[in-house]
């Protein structure tokens, strides 16, 4: 197995400067306690990796079942309760654990150690053991009599109709394609998201019972907006942007051989394009740029091709594949640096591999047309940013790329067709509040692109929160101030209770001093839980605890620019249960105690002691006893996670 070649990390984990050895008063050369009273305290606190997440999953939580710290209750499997943390907040894990950019790894604390934790890859593996499993979702058996007309199947449609079901809502998803998934299935290509397991994901949330799919069915067209607001309950919004942006040049909607990205991938995943031109220049920089000139080399070219490579581009050509070559001159272009690109590293790495030429730094000025206004090649200067706009270098020299075919892959809008009166024409998106109501209309919510056009995970945290508002629009209930961290946060008080080990309910009347909490049973004794308020961060930990331990990679099939012609093999090849494990263990759980053992080890006082596992069965609470706690300090300062604070005990 590969490990991280990041080997020049040097750290020395210190809490204090040089010259920190000596006290600055008389005080506290003599000094016994602390004097402000502060005892340990526990609290719980959202990990960076959640907090960087769009859909806000509790990734610390299913990584510590994973590597085993965390067990079910029962005979549930190890793979089945990773699979049911994960996706309280995302029911597609094997779609994101393989292409989802994975925000959560840049903001990974372990980052200030060695190597990120490889999180997607746990992600696929707790997604692609679901389905070997045949795990399925939990759900409400009584329905509230209420119904909502989702309109679009993609990642915020099909998330939202999910949640909306555990909360005990039937829906109903229109969508104009025959397949659901929106971008997951006809912006990315199948050896990124096998089609098998993204229609297993999408079916399993079908299979929760009252959530109806009807494909082929226009909004504003086969159906009216009158007819879904007469007939349900509330509409969501979750249309996609399913049209690509072309370059801003000035002949760019009058030459017939430049597409956008968008057209491209979507020809090519219904199957429309077998083969394309021999010349493909790709203009962008992000991840879709990746897979129109990865799918260009893989499908190649013909050999004397005399058709025009726009219909097939754009689905109006369906054509066969045999006798395809390669296409050699296929070239991606970029206004950024290498290193600046918004495209995964890994990707980019991949596309180069496989034959693409890769140009950086430069800006199209002009696309070169022959005789009949058809594109021959793109022109391109060396450029440099101007706060967000390009501009040519003094003295640069034009290039000029040969193109069959130029591909804008520079931005994505939605297509409001026929429903005009309902979303905002002049960014053809749909306006939304901080709960994701539409404004002024009532009943009318939006999540997803249509929105704001960004990450498949950032769609489904917002139909996460989409589906909140509805719920409540439908009880009639007020909507408050989200929370400042808002995701979906470990319950301890729901962990307890697996076990039977609620605490009673209380009853102030039969407590006069409510002080301390070590003997009482209606309370977790010196818990707090502010994940909703604040994340951790590395400063926050005790570095030291952990040693570097190199990343495990998974195992990919990237051809070369000799294999890639016909290579569809998925690329992401998945952990089995040990790689698996042993990855996850990585995690340092930053905000929560990990059973370390370290504030009980080193307590000076023997105050700090661990609580009997049938007291707390979870594991991951540690008590003091305050009659021996003289507020040292050093229970604090050695634990790894941040989860002690020193505060006023009770």
């Amino acid at each position: 197995m590969a490990t991280s070649p990041d080997d020049t990390l040097v750290h020395t984990f210190r809490r204090y400067n040089d010259g920190d050895d000596t006290w600055g008063s008389m005080n506290e050369h003599i000094f016994q306690e602390d004097t402000s009273y502060k005892c340990p305290t526990y609290i719980q606190k959202t990990p960076p990796c959640q907090g960087s997440c769009p859909s806000g999953e509790d990734i610390r939580g299913w990584l510590q079942i994973v590597r085993g710290i965390e067990a079910p209750v029962g005979d549930m499997s190890m793979q089945e309760y990773a699979f049911r943390r994960s996706t309280t907040a995302n029911p597609f894990p094997a779609m994101m654990g393989r292409v989802c950019p994975a925000p959560c790894q840049e903001g990974c604390n372990r980052n200030d150690v060695d190597d990120f934790v490889g999180i997607n890859s746990v992600e696929q593996y707790i997604g692609d053991e679901a389905i070997k499993g045949g795990f399925t979702f939990d759900r409400p058996d009584e329905l509230t009599g209420k119904k909502i007309a989702i309109v679009g199947a993609g990642p915020a449609g099909m998330a939202a109709a999910y949640q909306l079901r555990k909360m005990g809502h039937a829906s109903v998803v229109f969508d104009d394609h025959d397949e659901m998934g929106g971008m997951m299935f006809y912006g990315i290509p199948n050896y990124r998201t096998p089609r098998e397991a993204l229609r297993h994901e999408n079916q399993r949330i079908l299979d929760m019972g009252d959530i109806e799919f009807r494909g082929n069915t226009r909004v504003g067209k086969d159906v009216s907006v009158e007819e879904l607001e007469n007939d349900y309950d509330a509409i969501l919004w979750a249309l996609g942007a399913k049209k690509g942006r072309g370059l801003f040049l000035g002949n760019w909607n009058d030459v017939p051989n430049c597409v956008t990205a968008v057209d491209f991938l979507e020809a090519f995943n219904k199957g429309d394009m077998k083969y394309t031109a021999a010349n493909i220049v790709c203009v962008g920089g992000g991840d879709t740029s990746i897979d129109v000139v990865s799918v260009s080399r893989r499908i190649g070219t013909v050999d004397a091709y005399n058709e025009r490579p726009e219909d097939s581009a754009e689905g109006r050509l369906i054509h066969d594949a045999a006798g395809t070559q390669p296409c050699d001159n296929v070239t991606l272009t970029a206004l950024f640096a290498q290193e600046d690109m918004t495209a995964a590293e890994h990707e980019v790495h991949d596309a180069i591999r496989e034959g693409v030429h890769l140009m950086n730094e430069v800006m199209p000025v002009e696309i070169i047309t022959d005789e009949n206004g058809r594109a021959t090649g793109l022109k391109v200067i060396a450029c440099e940013m101007d706060g967000n706009m390009p501009k040519a270098k003094e003295g640069a020299e034009a290039t000029i790329i040969p193109a069959d075919l130029i591909v804008s892959a520079i931005g994505q809008f939605g297509d409001l067709d026929g429903v005009e009166d309902y979303g905002n024409t002049d960014k053809n998106l749909f306006d939304a509040d901080a709960f994701y109501q539409v404004p002024n209309k009532p009943g009318h919510f939006a999540a997803g692109d249509i929105v704001r056009p960004h990450l498949l995970t950032t769609a489904i945290g917002q139909a996460s929160i989409a589906a909140e508002s509805i719920h409540k629009y439908l009880n009639n209930e007020n909507l408050r101030r989200r929370p400042k961290v808002d995701k979906h946060h470990f319950d301890m008080l729901e962990k307890l209770g697996e076990y039977s080990r609620t605490p009673d309910a209380f009853d102030e009347a039969k407590k006069e001093d409510l002080r301390g909490t070590d003997t009482l049973d209606y309370a977790v004794h010196n818990f707090d839980d502010r994940s909703e308020f604040e994340i951790v961060k590395s400063s926050e930990l005790f570095l030291g605890h952990f040693d570097k331990v190199n990343r495990l990679l998974r195992a990919e099939d990237v051809p070369d620019n000799v294999e890639v012609l016909g290579h569809f093999k998925e690329r992401m090849i998945g952990f089995d249960d040990t790689q698996a494990k042993d990855e996850a263990e990585r995690c340092m759980s930053c905000g929560m105690c990990f059973e370390c053992d370290n504030c009980v080890i080193f307590c000076p006082q023997d105050a700090v002691f661990r609580v009997s596992r049938e007291d707390a069965p979870i594991g991951r609470y540690v008590d003091t006893d305050y009659d021996r706690c003289v507020g040292c300090h050093i229970c604090a300062d050695v634990c790894p996670t941040g989860y002690i604070e020193m505060g006023l005990g009770g």
